[in-house]
């Protein structure tokens, strides 16, 4: 996105709900006169409070959730920006899972979401991952608005004590890093090599199995027009590539349960001999989200009554 307005989301944010309620502490987060961390995790309980400081301070909402890909892709990012701008932003992190009514309110419907407050009214930023040099775009942007709109405040974040920092966590192993560093470069062919060296040396190292799944959809969706693609698959609903297509791009907008839907509609109605590949692909979508999940639990079972 390259223009930000309040407008863009009239009627499409009821913050209604949380606007009134007692005001909890968020967690990091303290009066502005007294300092805070500039990066806080906000809940349906402490959101009030987050209302108030957008009065003082742009605040920009995160909303992700554990198993969307594109959230990790994206989310380092803003808060690298964030952090850069210190202080003149707020940085507002919503798990949609484990808070219900922020994602109600918020209309959540596919994530990454990225919104901003300004003095209490939303500002759309942008859906879906995005390249860091957007992102930085999109917050000198948002600086614009709230100073034309009088929010011109600076959090006091002051100096963070030895003992109230994060453990220093241990270096990524090498390809991890070779990966990673691909990833940000937004060459994602690479990281794929990289990952797949990684499970050569180990193959039950869990976090490139899941770096390579998640690294994979984004590759195959980077290049993908979703009106283009919908038209694709409508009209060819059994072509096996056209259905990936949109399967993928719904997966990488929050879509979850549309996107097994849809490659499960389409193995039920292959011969059996066509079947493989569409089982392959949603056993690795499944593995993006979590065994544990009940989406992937309910899509297994119906893969599982379709193959018997």
């Amino acid at each position: 996105m390259t223009d930000i307005s309040p407008a863009a989301l009239r009627g499409a944010v009821d913050l209604s709900s949380l606007r009134n309620r007692p005001a909890a502490p968020a967690a990091g987060a303290q009066s502005p006169a007294t300092g805070t961390d500039i990066v806080v995790d906000a809940t349906d309980e402490s959101f009030g409070q987050i209302l108030e400081l957008s009065r003082t301070v742009p605040v920009v909402v995160d909303l992700w959730a554990e198993w969307c890909g594109p959230c990790k892709q994206l989310s380092p990012i803003i808060e690298k920006v964030a952090r850069e701008l210190g202080g003149k932003v707020l940085l507002a992190k919503v798990d949609v899972d484990a808070n219900p009514q922020l994602a109600q309110g918020f209309r959540a419907q596919s994530i990454p979401m990225v919104v901003a407050l300004i003095a209490g009214q939303p500002v759309p930023m942008f859906t879906g991952a995005v390249p860091e040099q957007q992102v930085r775009e999109v917050f000198a942007q948002l600086l614009q608005l709230a100073a034309q709109n009088g929010v011109t405040g600076t959090l006091n974040v002051g100096e963070v004590s030895e003992r109230q920092e994060a453990p220093e966590e241990p270096p990524m192993p090498p390809l991890h890093a070779e990966a990673f560093a691909a990833i940000e470069a937004g060459d994602y062919a690479a990281a794929i090599v990289a990952y797949e060296k990684a499970l050569a040396e180990n193959p039950r190292d869990e976090d490139a199995i899941a770096g390579l799944g998640q690294v994979r959809l984004l590759d195959r969706v980077q290049h993908l027009d979703l009106q283009d693609a919908r038209a694709a698959a409508a009209a060819q609903p059994r072509d096996v590539q056209a259905q990936f297509d949109v399967a993928d791009l719904d997966l990488a907008g929050g879509h979850v349960e549309d996107a097994f839907g849809r490659l499960l509609d389409l193995f039920a109605q292959l011969p059996s001999d066509e079947r493989t590949p569409v089982r392959e692909r949603l056993i690795e979508l499944f593995g993006l989200i979590g065994a544990a999940d009940p989406r992937v639990i309910a899509a297994r079972n119906r893969l599982s009554s379709l193959l018997f």
